[in-house]
């Protein structure tokens, strides 16, 4: 995929595939957001998000900030269910999953895994069959994990007329297939070449991670002619503090020991909703304390044959 043009020349300090995988990835976004319907405005006018301000728009991590657990893992289970791999794969799987959900912290050798079996999976499959059976699973495994504080939070940004964005290293159809779920605008999301609708097995770029997320923020911020200090992110992870340093507006949501430590030390806003403990800084919406893959990699995390 050729690079866009959206950007202006300047200095980067993340990598040239970074960048390439950021700047498909809000390609990816703004045309399927396109296809969305306009979100309808609440009466609802709390002192953060700003009423009105189109210039302002919200960017939401989805693994552990909007989802208990990885995206990846949950869709790795139900491609199990169907059949994409084996019995003995599932142990691995399991444990994995199992270690995020207790740690809450992304760990690079399992993203690389989930990539390199993803990729090998869905190598050859169809794209529409991929985002049809992300569907199903979203129902079966993914729907009722949806942390309602940080929904909540989302809502306050919608209610306000602004944009709201997932951003993941999950395969961007599962990812719009959240975010359409969600009642959200779109998605950015970790693209997988495909041609004719069939994937090949390659990424265009790399994952949409650390810095690629922050690749990714700032081309669909051009192009939409957002104004990122008016903007808002939020993520558990100190790999998205790249992300959370773009806007005015970086949130710690669930946050690990490093971003805690690093949004504490900033007097960033801070939310845990694994505990309850209410947000460090005033300025969360009230509503939120109440609780109310050219695609994507798409197959996310089963796991591959070749470590039989």
């Amino acid at each position: 995929m050729a690079a866009l043009g959206w950007l202006t020349p300047r200095r980067r300090s993340a990598t040239a595939r970074s960048v390439l995988a950021g700047e498909a990835s809000a390609e990816a976004a703004r045309k399927s957001s396109q296809e969305a319907t306009a979100t309808e405005v609440s009466d609802a006018e709390p002192e953060f998000p700003v009423l009105g301000d189109e210039q302002a728009a919200a960017f939401f991590d989805l693994d552990n900030t909007v989802m208990q657990g990885a995206a990846l893992f949950h869709f790795g289970r139900g491609l199990y269910k169907r059949k994409f791999f084996e019995t003995r794969d599932l142990a691995r799987f399991a444990w994995q999953q199992a270690w995020f959900r207790l740690a809450g912290v992304e760990d690079p050798e399992h993203m690389q895994d989930a990539r390199d079996s993803a990729l090998s999976i869905v190598k050859g499959h169809r794209v529409a069959e991929l985002t049809s059976i992300g569907e199903e699973i979203y129902d079966e495994y993914m729907a009722e994990r949806i942390w309602p504080g940080t929904r909540a939070l989302a809502q306050a940004h919608l209610d306000a007329g602004q944009k709201v964005w997932l951003v993941t290293a999950a395969p961007v159809e599962i990812a719009q297939v959240i975010s359409r779920r969600l009642g959200l605008t779109g998605a950015l999301g970790t693209v997988a070449e495909s041609v004719d609708g069939v994937y090949t097995g390659k990424l265009v770029g790399e994952p949409l991670h650390g810095p690629a997320k922050a690749e990714a923020v700032r081309a669909l911020a051009a192009a939409e002619g957002l104004d990122l200090s008016r903007c808002a992110a939020y993520s558990d992870s100190h790999n998205d503090i790249p992300m959370l340093s773009l806007v005015g507006h970086p949130y710690a949501i669930n946050p690990d020991t490093k971003l805690r430590k690093h949004a504490r030390k900033l007097d960033w806003r801070l939310r845990d909703y694994r505990t309850g403990r209410k947000a460090a800084k005033v300025g969360i919406p009230a509503a939120a304390g109440v609780g109310a893959v050219a695609g994507g990699t798409a197959a996310a995390i089963a796991l591959h044959r070749r470590r039989r």
